[in-house]
């Protein structure tokens, strides 16, 4: 469900107030969720309670199993997605080395120059595979006969590019290569379809605001069953992964779920527990609310600093917004409580639904003469 976006008129100007309510009161003007998101107040509550249960139950609770199933569905709820689809892991490099693992021999990977190393370094060790990298916009026009694998972010961590992945997956399947898309720049905030795709990974720590070590992946695409042709070896997965988690402790794991949870690797209990809250105010608020406010921030931010004669990245329709030639105002922003990264010399700003137009003002009053 989407509840309506918070704003104000104010003659010309609209403000857009901070969406969440009580679940954030950051002590900075926190600028940074392409780098990590803020935990809401609900999901820091019930990771404290966690911690304290584990002086008597153990560190993985009492309830280790039940969390992870109620996490993988909170998930796959947001995203529209089947939870028979979705695996629990730990980090999109460890998914991207599973993607990796899955290819034959001597197959050809295709993705963008300069994305994401946690998507791309995998692919590249793969021993047997070749990686091309072409321009990102050039991405769909250089699927080719041969290519076995098209491989790229949703939105580019760098400056906030979105991909064109209709463009992708139709390119992709005229050749008949498989789709792996990474989705951590994009899942919280940009509405997606994500069952087009072989292969999705999500780190759940930036726009989704869980804890790190909370991952996921969806295995789209027409696959049929799971462990039917077109479904890869569980290579990486763990005891949790049988169909009866209790029976598959020791020795290869002879019944593997019937589920794409025959790929779950044994996920961090903290991490989750968390998690479960954290998407459940997400889907409170709703992603296409979310994705409406923090585009409306990054849009007047990108307005002003235009006016000012700065040239922002071009990234129509994004939350973030890199800009170059500010990259040494980052320490100056830091010291006034304004949190902002840099990356590849360029201003990253990015905009979250605990942003507001007064967060706006404050950064562009740091950075506007």
């Amino acid at each position: 469900m989407d509840a309506g976006a918070v704003t104000e008129q104010s003659g010309a100007m609209q403000r857009h107030m901070a969406l969440g309510g009580d679940e954030f009161a950051p002590e900075t003007v926190y600028l940074n969720s392409a780098s990590c998101g803020l935990l809401p107040a609900r999901s820091a509550a019930a990771l404290a309670a966690a911690v304290a249960e584990s002086a008597s139950h153990g560190t993985m609770g009492r309830d280790y199993l039940g969390t992870g199933a109620r996490v993988r569905g909170a998930f796959a709820r947001l995203m529209g997605v089947p939870e028979e689809r979705v695996a629990l892991g730990s980090s999109v490099a460890v998914q991207s080395a599973f993607v990796a693992g899955s290819l034959p021999a001597g197959s050809e990977v295709l993705v963008a120059e300069g994305d994401f190393s946690s998507l791309v370094n995998p692919l590249a060790a793969r021993a047997g595979c070749t990686v091309r990298a072409v321009p990102w916009e050039a991405l769909a026009d250089a699927v080719r006969p041969g290519t076995a694998l098209v491989a790229v972010s949703a939105v580019h961590a760098l400056d906030g590019r979105i991909a064109d992945l209709a463009a992708v997956r139709d390119a992709a399947r005229a050749h008949g290569a498989l789709t792996y898309v990474d989705i951590t720049q994009a899942a919280g905030w940009l509405p997606l379809r994500l069952a087009d795709f072989d292969y999705v990974a999500c780190g759940a720590f930036k726009w989704l605001l869980c804890p790190r070590g909370t991952t996921f992946m969806v295995f789209g695409g027409e696959r049929g069953e799971p462990g039917g042709p077109g479904w890869p070896v569980p290579a990486h997965a763990g005891w949790v992964a049988g169909e009866d988690p209790g029976e598959s402790n020791y020795g290869p794991v002879d019944r593997p779920a019937a589920t794409a949870r025959r790929y779950d690797e044994p996920h961090a209990h903290y991490s989750y527990v968390a998690a479960e809250h954290s998407l459940g105010l997400l889907a409170e608020l709703g992603v296409n609310t979310v994705h409406a406010h923090n585009v409306a921030l990054a849009q007047q931010y990108r307005a002003g600093l235009e006016a000012a004669g700065f040239t922002p990245r071009a990234a129509p329709g994004s939350a973030i917004v890199s800009t170059p030639g500010l990259a040494d105002a980052e320490p100056r922003l830091a010291r006034a409580g304004v949190r902002v990264s840099v990356r590849g010399g360029l201003l990253r700003v990015a905009f979250h639904l605990y942003n507001s137009t007064e967060d706006v003002s404050r950064a562009l009053s740091l950075l506007v003469p």
